[in-house]
This record gives C-alpha cells, structure tokens and sequence, in this order.
C-alpha cells in the first residue's frame, strides 16, 4: 500500500510538472509572438510617420521652384542665393534613404533661410506681390506640418528604438532582421538649424 501510494504520489507530482512546463512553454511562445507583433507595429508606426514626412518634403520641394520664379522677377542680384536653394532642393529631392533625406532637408533649410533673409532685406517690394505671398504662406504652412510630423516621426522611433534595446524585448528583435534595428531620429544638426525658416517680412 505504502509503494502504491508512492507512486500515485510520484504520478501526481509528474503530471503537475508537465502541466506546469507546458503552462511555461505555451506563455513563452505568447509572450514570443506578443513581442514579435509588437515590433511589426511600432515598425509599422515608424514607417507611416516617414511617409507623412515625406509627403511633406515633396510639398516643399515642389514649392520652391514657383518661389524661386516668383522672387527672379524682383531679385536679379541674388542668383548665387537662386542657385544654391536649387541645388540644395535638388539635392534634397534625388536623396533616396532616410538619413540621405533627413541631411538633405537640413541643407534645404539653410538655403532657404539665407533665401528668404537676402530677399526680406534687399526686396520690400516683393512683400506686395500676391503670388508671393500665397507661395510665402504656402511654404509656412509646410514647414509648420513638417515640423509636427517630425515630433510624431521622432517620437514612435524613440518607442521603436527603446523596445528594440531593452531586456527581454531585445533578445526577440535579435532575430527579426535588418528591419528591425535602430532607427535614426530626424533632428537638426545645428543651433542655427533649429530656428525656424523665416518666411515673413
């Protein structure tokens, strides 16, 4: 009697250990696929926020050359100034990674900053100049969304970013690929970059 009680004892405590490693197998692979979808989503939130960026870029660079035809008119003595916001947007517009993007639209915001301070000071007159003004406020009104939609793009990659390095997380996006390493935060790179582009006279 005692024997069989040992091995109904025995019996028990080898089901529960089964049942509990089982238990522990099925919540390591929920936890596993949880983390995992988590990843495609913040991913997923990275690469939307971007692409508004982007559609805000092309709204910008589609702009400048109506402003730089609209400003030729009054500002013959500024074509040095003319060409670098060209070739700065031309820049800007071939890029085709991210970071090249993200560098490219800080030069294109140096060029149109000293743009626009040659012209307010040189040029009174084009502040009349309606067509001006409409692309001047156009222009204001891109560089107002971009600069929202870069908070927004900064802030899923800083999420993004902090999933992908903190423990246990990070042992999951270990295996997920080059889509899911660290991704680049679009800031500006320098004090003067940091003011606005200044597009009112």
């Amino acid at each position: 009697m005692y024997n069989n009680l040992l091995i109904s004892t025995g019996a028990i405590v080898g089901i529960v250990i089964a049942v509990l490693a089982v238990i522990l197998v099925i919540a390591v692979v929920a936890w596993y696929i949880s983390t995992r979808n988590a990843f495609v989503v913040l991913k997923n939130k990275v690469e939307e926020a971007w692409a508004t960026i982007d559609v805000f870029l092309k709204k910008r660079f589609d702009l400048i050359p109506n402003l730089v035809e609209t400003v030729k008119g009054y500002a013959k003595h500024e074509s040095e100034t003319l060409e670098k916001v060209v070739a700065a947007r031309n820049i800007a517009a071939g890029a085709k990674t991210a970071e090249e993007k993200m560098a490219a639209a800080g030069q294109l915001t140096g060029s149109l900053r000293t743009f626009f301070n040659a012209v307010s000071e040189n040029y009174p007159d084009l502040k009349a100049d309606a067509n001006f003004r409409d692309l001047q406020n156009q222009l204001k009104g891109i560089e107002e969304d971009l600069e929202a939609s870069r908070r927004y793009y900064n802030g899923q990659v800083k999420a993004f970013n902090t999933k992908l390095e903190v423990f246990p997380s990070n042992l999951v996006a270990n295996g997920m690929g080059e889509e899911y390493k660290k991704r680049p935060y679009f800031e500006l790179d320098s004090e003067e970059e940091r003011k606005n582009v200044k597009v009112q006279f």
